[in-house]
């Protein structure tokens, strides 16, 4: 009778360990993240927000989430961006692949807009509608290694550039009309983004600097995932700088990814220097 009881209550132990555990852990990490939110923000005497897309295992099993940016992300920042005083200076970390360029052109709008100073930070990489965010703010803070990307538009799954290009070898006449279409949508798609990323720019560098920058990012020059460096994009004429706060390195400790292998895949041993006490 003893080990039929004890047997049951394992089991409802390994059963409350795999429904709650990740939510525990994901719980603990997120108050973590709050504590050195707060810290970083009063050291900077700014409102910090973080834009984050890593893998989390938050769900049943630990089964890790793809995220990108999308219509959540755009309606909690512009919520925290309206809640922000508009005499205090915001802070986006911004560390993410890309999304969708109505959520990102929100959120790109919507931090230009704000009174006080704004500075968006790359700790890692920010492409596509990531950098789409960082073109909006008043300073770049982006890790030497950190990279921005191309903000060409993307028509199903092809470059729009690309789409115009094959259009104009091969001449309207000898593609299928799904394939003008898509060539008109690509059209008005690099105008709109030309357009939106002048704007953004116009006001820090000129008109014709705004301009010219436009049209490199979106002309599709690059691949769409070619990686913006910090010389690149001086090189470019964008103001970027590598004076990154330690405490953004820190803050991404506590977005770990999910551990998929049975080893990991990089570690170090900190020199002792670099040990905290």
């Amino acid at each position: 009778m003893q080990e039929g009881l004890a047997g049951s209550l394992i089991w409802w132990l390994l059963i409350f360990y795999l429904v709650l555990g990740p939510q525990l852990q994901h719980r603990s990490l997120q108050l973590a993240r709050q504590k050195l939110l707060k810290k970083l923000g009063e050291k900077r005497g700014s409102n910090v927000i973080t834009l984050i897309h890593r893998q989390e295992s938050i769900g049943l099993f630990g089964i890790p989430f793809y995220r990108f940016i999308d219509i959540d992300d755009s309606e909690q920042v512009l919520r925290a961006i309206r809640a922000t005083p508009k005499d205090r200076p915001i802070d986006l970390i911004v560390n993410t692949p890309g999304g969708l360029v109505l959520a990102a052109s929100q959120i790109a709008r919507a931090l230009r807009e704000h009174p006080a100073k704004t500075t968006v930070i790359v700790p890692h990489y920010a492409m596509s509608g990531g950098t789409l965010i960082a073109l909006a703010a008043d300073e770049i803070l982006m890790d030497p290694n950190a990279v921005l990307g191309p903000v060409d538009p993307q028509i199903r799954e092809f470059p729009a550039p690309s789409v115009l290009r094959a259009v104009e070898k091969k001449g309207a006449d000898k593609v299928k009309d799904e394939t003008l279409i898509m060539a008109d949508i690509a059209e008005k798609a690099v105008a709109q983004i030309q357009g939106f990323v002048s704007e953004l720019l116009r006001d820090r560098y000129g008109r014709e600097k705004a301009e010219e920058l436009a049209r490199i990012l979106t002309e599709g020059r690059w691949t769409h995932d070619f990686p913006i460096t910090v010389d690149i994009a001086r090189e470019l004429g964008l103001e970027v700088s590598t004076d990154v706060p330690e405490e953004v390195y820190s803050l991404m400790e506590l977005y770990p990814q999910p551990i998929t292998k049975r080893h990991p895949s990089v570690e170090f041993i900190p020199t002792p220097g670099k040990q905290q006490k």
